[in-house]
């Protein structure tokens, strides 16, 4: 700030922003605090001339707003890339940016929020350079908490963020940097040509993780879970996870596959456990099974910590914690990396912070960053959460283990997420088979030309004369013998899956069925427990009276609906024991206004949920509003249910359309995480679907696409159509001895349907019923109608309104696994003259329509179709022209 910007100002704004600043400090802006703040400790200074007081001001001003803008900006002047030359100067750091020069350098300056009440130009400006300037850049003055920016500034000033570390850990650093180059070039002479997405390049990351590790238990921390993608995977899994070098080289060598069931997956996807002791404290490390989908295994990792979390209560979330390794183009690129960031703060989604690794390869496979992100930085997405962000140099182990530790030290602190970005290069292509040179061939020569980073740092402890050449020898030669020792060795046999908390639950599918009936005197119980309020509690006159004819419908025994029966599906299993979540875009009330789990007071906005008051044991509910993210919510929701095979874990979507914003997270992890990495899951996902003339994007759920990936029993498709269906459904889910993820077509017109309600009776006995028959005679039928969901209801109006005897309909509620022996013995009670018929919603190339005529042709049995015709799009947009198309499928189905 110069004298000619003040020139420009008028003296009663200065003034009155004085006065702001003296009330509180914070609500100016930043260059006027620190003008201020110089200008008060300048006005304290020793008596002279106004006009030297007046310079002397100026100055003191200027010393400040240099300490400000250090602070804020001096990662511009880091020397973090090890493939480009260290930036010297910076035209917005220059002395003359403040007002200030040589002659000031050994100007005593009085200081605020700065480690000495007073020194020296050249002193800040050592302390400035050295601190924000050399291996580690830091961002943090975009924090809005002022404490949280100077627990910083009082961390790294006064040790000018440099670490003081023993010999033995020097040592230690070094083991690590040698286990992980060595063992590279060990797979690279051994398995030549295979994959393994080499770490070489960015070995540094090894001893980070080993220090985070290491870290925990002073940090109170039990267990560790870890999400990453390949590129270094298998690193990371033999130095920091214990796996086995012979199980390991065993993958390479395709011949183990012990305790495994499914179709597994290539070795650099694949997940694992350990338990190790540090100090006498036991440590729980797990690595996420993950696909090549970048970033997609973020939300599943949040989730299982969570679960954890939840499992260990008040203090679950100092004792998890979640570990995320990023690509620099991924984590600039993929926007489900937002989606998870946006989740840290959130109530029902915060896991009490994750410490984030970008691996920074400066190229993501052969585009390089100035193609592939609009940012200086590949982190600035991160600035959302207001998180301390930490540049490394990647050859500069001792400084990114420094990093280390302000990391943990501040996610302990402030239960936030903090980023770690290790500046490196990819020393081969995308993968060992890929030439670089041929897009990069100038970064490629620089990167051949540099030795590897376990070299640079054995030559600096050398230099340093802190240990000798031949100990230096020694520690690279005995993990070298590590390696060559163990390629001879058999592993050992090991189980995958279904351990610990999952041991009791079968990794089998059965179609036997489950009794899944609940007492009425219990039901009425549960709802008159539901229907009462702690005194002086208001809410809406609507949702009272909701409660109250909810309760009433249970005393008289009928006129059960939806809402009702879904609401004493959660009251019954938490009686009995059994945890319930369930989270989704607006799921408290319910997208159609039919759930109204959570319960607002009208007068003072307080929340209540009277699920909560029937848990018995250990048992919780929770209900959650979701951010407004698919892919991000679905993931998280996932991985909770693989840490809680006990709990009904629910994932709803707004509309069942818009679950294809997670077809990643459906393909990858809920299709096919059993058979490719034996990691079960009983998440329920609940899908509306169904055609009331909203157009293309709020009818389909897209069946189809669920059943084109169901095979070998991997998970469980249904379209239930009545109240006391959604309640065996759900309890069933938990009471059944095995886990799947269950997709469920849920209903939105039949929410309110008159005619879809149940009774205290059809709750009470029996359980699911994977196909309903009509209650006619089949045997007489000249017309067998076959349909799931809400159409049944229009097909019987129709039939009655024609009042025709002939035509039997038949709901198949569970799609898949579909039990062919039940309909074949249907089939055979009919006429020798009897048409069957599949009638649908849904276009002819949508819905359940293929698959159901698959199904048919493998009993050979000849079956009709009845529904829309083809179409690009699920449904049309005019309503007008929806209730034509509606009624002509309904009309065919008696007619064609």
């Amino acid at each position: 700030m110069d004298r000619t910007m003040l020139a420009n100002i008028s003296g009663e704004w200065l003034e009155a922003l004085h006065a702001d600043w003296k009330l509180d400090a914070d609500s100016v802006p930043a260059e006027w605090n620190a003008f201020f703040c110089g200008f008060e400790l300048a006005t304290e200074g020793p008596a002279g001339s106004a006009e030297t007081n007046e310079t002397h001001a100026l100055k003191q001003s200027g010393v400040q707003s240099l300490i400000y803008r250090y602070r804020n900006i001096g990662h511009l002047l880091t020397c973090t890339d090890p493939l480009s030359p260290c930036r010297l100067q910076h035209p917005l750091l220059d002395l003359a940016c403040f007002g200030l020069d040589e002659n000031d350098l050994d100007t005593l300056f009085a200081c605020r929020r700065y480690m000495k009440p007073k020194a020296t130009l050249r002193e800040i400006l050592a302390v400035m350079l050295e601190t924000y300037c050399r291996e580690i850049g830091v961002e943090f003055m975009h924090i809005q908490e002022p404490d949280e920016r100077q627990w910083l500034i009082d961390k790294m000033e006064p040790g000018l963020n440099r670490p003081e570390l023993a010999v033995s850990e020097k040592l230690h650093i070094l083991e690590k940097l040698h286990q992980a180059a060595l063992f590279e070039s060990f797979l690279h002479r051994r398995f030549i040509g295979q994959k393994r997405f080499s770490l070489e390049g960015g070995e540094i990351l090894v001893p980070v993780l080993d220090r985070i590790v290491r870290s925990c238990p002073e940090a109170g921390i039990s267990d560790l879970v870890l999400g990453m993608s390949h590129r270094g995977r298998l690193n990371v899994l033999a130095h920091i996870f214990n796996k086995p070098y012979e199980s390991i080289f065993a993958e390479f060598q395709d011949t183990l596959a012990f305790g495994f069931v499914g179709d597994g997956d290539v070795k650099y996807h694949k997940g694992h456990s350990t338990e190790i002791e540090l100090d006498g404290h036991r440590l729980h490390l797990t690595i996420a099974a993950n696909p090549s989908h970048l970033e997609a295994v973020n939300a599943v990792v949040e989730g299982k910590c969570r679960a954890r979390q939840d499992c260990y209560g008040v203090d679950g979330a100092s004792r998890v914690l979640p570990v995320l390794i990023h690509g620099d183009a991924a984590f600039a690129g993929q926007g489900s990396v937002m989606e998870v960031l946006n989740m840290s703060q959130l109530e029902g989604y915060g896991t009490g912070g994750t410490v984030h690794i970008v691996l920074n390869n400066q190229i993501g496979f052969t585009t390089i960053p100035k193609d592939s992100r609009s940012t200086r930085y590949a982190t600035d997405v991160a600035k959302m959460l207001a998180c301390p962000i930490f540049h490394v140099q990647g050859e500069a182990p001792e400084a990114a283990l420094h990093v280390v530790g302000l990391a943990m030290e501040y996610r302990k602190l402030y239960r936030r997420d903090v980023v770690i970005e290790l500046i490196c290069y990819r020393r081969h292509g995308h993968n060992e088979g890929d030439e670089p040179a041929f897009t990069q061939p100038l970064m490629y020569k620089q990167i051949s030309a540099r030795p590897p980073v376990n070299q640079i740092y054995s030559d600096e402890l050398g230099r340093e004369g802190v240990v000798s050449q031949e100990m230096l020898a020694v520690v690279e030669r005995q993990v070298s013998q590590t390696l060559e020792s163990a390629f001879g060795k058999q592993p050992e046999e090991c189980e995958v899956g279904f351990s610990d908390k999952w041991h009791n639950v079968s990794r089998v599918y059965s179609p036997e069925p489950v009794a899944t009936g609940v007492s009425a005197e219990t039901l009425l119980t549960l709802a008159r427990r539901l229907v009462e309020l702690s005194p002086g509690f208001m809410p809406h006159a609507k949702i009272h009276n909701l409660m109250q004819k909810r309760f009433e419908a249970v005393l008289k025994g009928h006129g059960i609906d939806w809402g009702n029966a879904e609401t004493l599906a959660y009251a019954t299993l938490l009686d009995q024991g059994v945890s319930v979540r369930i989270s989704g875009q607006d799921s408290c009330r319910g997208t159609f206004n039919h759930r109204h789990c959570v319960v607002i007071d009208n007068n003072d906005g307080r929340p209540y949920m009277p699920l909560k008051t029937v848990a018995r044991d250990s048992a919780g509910f929770q209900a959650w509003n979701s951010l407004l993210s698919e892919l991000g919510v679905l993931g998280f929701e996932y991985g909770y249910s693989l840490e809680t095979p006990q709990t009904l874990t629910i994932w709803e979507a707004q509309f069942g359309d818009f679950a294809n914003g997670a077809q990643v997270i459906i393909d990858q992890f809920i299709a096919g995480g059993e058979t490719k990495w034996n990691r079960a899951s009983g998440l329920v996902l609940l899908l509306p679907h169904g055609y009331e003339g909203q157009g293309g994007e709020h009818s389909s759920a897209r069946i189809e696409r669920f059943l084109q990936l169901c095979a070998q029993e991997n998970m469980v498709v249904v379209c239930p159509s009545s109240p006391s269906q959604i309640f065996h459904l759900l309890r069933r889910q938990m009471l059944q001895a095995f886990r799947k993820p269950l997709i469920v077509f849920t209903p939105k017109s039949l929410l309110r349907h008159p005619g879809c309600v149940s009774s205290v009776e059809e709750l009470t006995g029996g359980g699911f019923q994977k196909v309903i028959v009509d209650t006619v005679d089949i045997s007489a039928v000249e017309r067998l109608l076959f349909c799931s969901g809400k159409l049944y209801y229009e097909l019987v109006e129709e039939r009655e309104r024609l009042g025709i005897a002939g035509v039997a309909i038949v709901r198949i509620e569970q799609l898949y696994p579909f039990h062919s022996e039940e309909i074949a013995v249907l089939i055979a009670r009919c006429g020798t003259g009897c048409r069957f018929f599949w009638v649908q919603e849904e276009p002819e190339n949508m819905g359940a329509w293929n698959y159901i005529r698959g199904q048919f042709e493998k009993m050979t049995i000849s079956i009709i179709y009845v529904g829309r015709p083809a179409d690009a799009c699920p449904a049309v947009g005019s309503h007008r022209l929806h209730l034509e198309q509606q009624a002509e499928v309904v009309s065919k189905a008696f007619s064609s």
